[in-house]
């Protein structure tokens, strides 16, 4: 079997990279300096060349408040090179693997988690450029996987977790959200699911998450017990920042489908990111 990484720069990626490195399979990883996924040609020439049997797409413009400024951005890369890759591996037969988001929901849901039977209704350029994603993955071909994610942290700095961190050194006194709720999930999770679900030949759309739920305070509330910060941390609501991408106030979503269709429990997100804060 040949694998095909694409954004195995990124904090997703180099988590595929270390896995498959490790079980000594053979891939191939590109990144924007090797493989601009917005141009087409080059993306159905490298998967025609290549031929292989899962291309998992790790590559993403998940920059939520500049997709405001830029939407055409985040439409290129998180819609239409998305759509590249389904066409390309449609026409060499290979298995997309693709990974959504938590901003498709628009925060409103009040009976429980959001499962994958509730309808998307995205409030953000980003929400709106990664659901485009997905439908366009869905109308090319049925050879697919696509899990929704949401804040997740690995190794790399665009992550919450690698941001907190640097503000409590710079300062003794934090704001964080008390009202945004969604789910961190640890990259190395991802890929235990994700390759458990290419063995079992799983298709289709799933929400992989880390088990449970919390605010972004109560997270960075875990994070500076675990590392003994002195920062003094303060609840506020996320509206004080003012930012340019609206966020759900609650966007976390259910794991329980693909841990049925699995047989598995995915781990809780505290236990997670105990173990992913003690390998540092």
């Amino acid at each position: 079997m040949k694998y095909l990484i694409i954004g195995h720069k990124g904090q997703l990626g180099k988590e595929f990279v270390k896995r498959l490195s490790l079980l000594n399979y053979d891939f191939t990883g590109v990144d924007i300096d090797e493989l601009d996924i917005t141009k087409r040609d080059d993306v159905i020439k490298l998967i025609k060349n290549l031929k292989p049997d899962f291309t998992i797409n790790c590559a993403a413009y998940n920059l939520v408040d500049d997709a405001e400024k830029n939407p055409g951005k985040a439409f290129a890369v998180n819609a239409d090179a998305v759509h590249n890759l389904a066409l390309a591996s449609a026409e060499s037969n290979s298995f997309l693997i693709h990974f959504g988001s938590d901003y498709v929901f628009d925060g409103t849901k009040s009976d429980g988690l959001y499962t994958e039977k509730d309808l998307p209704n995205p409030i953000n350029k980003y929400g709106e450029s990664k659901l485009k994603g997905e439908q366009l993955i869905s109308e090319v071909t049925d050879n697919y996987l696509i899990f929704r994610l949401s804040w997740v942290f690995g190794e790399g700095t665009q992550n919450f977790i690698h941001k907190f961190i640097n503000w409590s050194k710079n300062s003794n006194e934090l704001k964080i959200a008390y009202d945004e709720i969604s789910v961190p999930t640890y990259t190395k999770d991802i890929v235990d699911v994700t390759m458990k679900s290419i063995e079992k030949g799983i298709t289709g759309l799933y929400h992989l998450t880390n088990t449970g739920s919390t605010s972004r305070f109560d997270w960075a509330k875990h994070i500076a017990e675990i590392l003994i910060l002195k920062a003094n941390l303060i609840p506020v609501s996320k509206d004080i920042f003012n930012l340019p991408a609206k966020r759900p106030d609650f966007s976390a979503m259910d794991n329980l489908k693909i841990s049925n269709e699995l047989g598995i429990t995915i781990p809780k997100w505290e236990e997670s990111v105990e173990n992913y804060l003690s390998s540092k």
